[in-house]
């Protein structure tokens, strides 16, 4: 696996409070922030992420103690005071998902009862958000059901990257900030400059997200039917739709899971003629046996972001990891400074 870093931190302070003035030796975030002190906390889903955005925001990450008692419960307790402080906690819902989500609202909870100021929950990857509808009699919306637990407990804002459905940033009571990490995607292949490229979206759902980024790079646009069997976790390519014959085929999507889309694209690419397939998705949650498929197709590359964390187990030799610390620590210091984040330039 490759990490690509993206642009290094600003060496200058980069945290100034309401006077404009260094206190206590602390790191300056910025001008005239609208609440009071920035102060970082981190779970346990993906610290290595957590740890590269403060050091791109040159504010250390806040010490917490979270403990898991014997009878499976878990336990928060800081270790200095948040009182009015401007609070932003990183933890993204992956494996393991429900201990994850569970920890999240726990610490959410311990900053609410310290009396933070706001707290904004930073969730790269949003668990469940593909049970976003009832689309057969009698099952749940899970992803309202997070959304609603997130509110309850005490957050004040979200930032989130490619939900699965745009329609979920409506779940929520309270401001939501979902950034999408396609730029980064889109800027390592505009560097690679794929020759006679076409851009292939993994399934009907991924056509708009494709569609931009065929666009992005004056690259025609190639579309996989698929099909879904109940509740399985498996899909069946059944057609592509457009022209890859002799063509380097980018599959694009949100997720990579099972990677049973992803092996039915590549199949049916191959089986038309593509010449060489690559493969981009924001978040590689690789659940098993995406790996063992993986590892057995002849894919240039397949490149996600660590919005979820990789352990060495789900590492591959053709698989390229760009860092969304950059990203997530920019939109956190415009959050903190009150600056636009809409007039970021990706």
């Amino acid at each position: 696996m490759t990490l690509i870093p993206g642009p290094s931190a600003n060496e200058e302070p980069m945290y100034r409070d309401s006077a404009g003035v260094v206190e206590d030796d602390e790191p300056v975030v910025g001008e005239a922030p609208m609440y009071g002190r920035m102060r970082l906390f981190s779970g346990r889903a993906n610290p290595a992420l957590a740890q590269e955005i403060s050091e791109y925001l040159n504010v250390p990450l806040d010490e917490v103690d979270i403990i898991d008692f014997p009878n499976e419960n878990i336990f928060v307790r800081l270790k200095k005071s948040v009182r009015g402080h401007d609070v932003f906690l990183i933890q993204p819902t992956c494996s393991p998902v429900n201990r994850s989500i569970m920890e999240l609202l726990i610490m959410i909870d311990t900053l609410k009862r310290a009396s933070a100021g706001r707290i904004t929950v930073v969730i790269p990857y949003y668990a469940y958000g593909r049970t976003d509808k009832k689309d057969q009699p009698r099952v749940p919306i899970t992803a309202r059901l997070v959304a609603d637990m997130i509110t309850v407990a005490g957050g004040s804002r979200v930032l989130t990257l490619d939900l699965h459905a745009g329609q979920i940033q409506g779940f929520f009571s309270i401001p939501v900030d979902e950034m999408t990490a396609m730029p980064l995607l889109l800027k390592y292949f505009e560097q690679k400059a794929v020759p006679d490229a076409v851009v292939v979206a993994a399934d009907v759902g991924a056509t708009k997200r494709a569609r931009n980024f065929a666009e992005a790079l004056d690259a025609p646009l190639a579309v996989i039917e698929k099909r879904r069997v109940g509740n399985e976790p498996t899909s069946e390519a059944l057609n592509i739709i457009g022209h890859v014959r002799n063509l380097n085929a980018i599959i694009v999507d949100d997720e990579i899971d099972t990677a049973s889309s992803l092996l039915g694209a590549h199949n049916i690419l191959r089986e038309g003629g593509a010449r060489h397939i690559y493969a981009c998705a924001t978040h590689g949650v690789f659940s098993p046996p995406a790996v063992d498929r993986l590892k057995s197709l002849d894919f240039e590359e397949i490149v996600v972001t660590n919005t979820v964390s990789i352990p060495p187990a789900k590492q591959m030799h053709h698989l390229k990891v760009i860092s969304v610390a950059p990203l997530l620590g920019e939109v956190i210091r415009r959050i903190h400074t009150g600056e636009s984040v809409g007039a970021m330039e990706l």
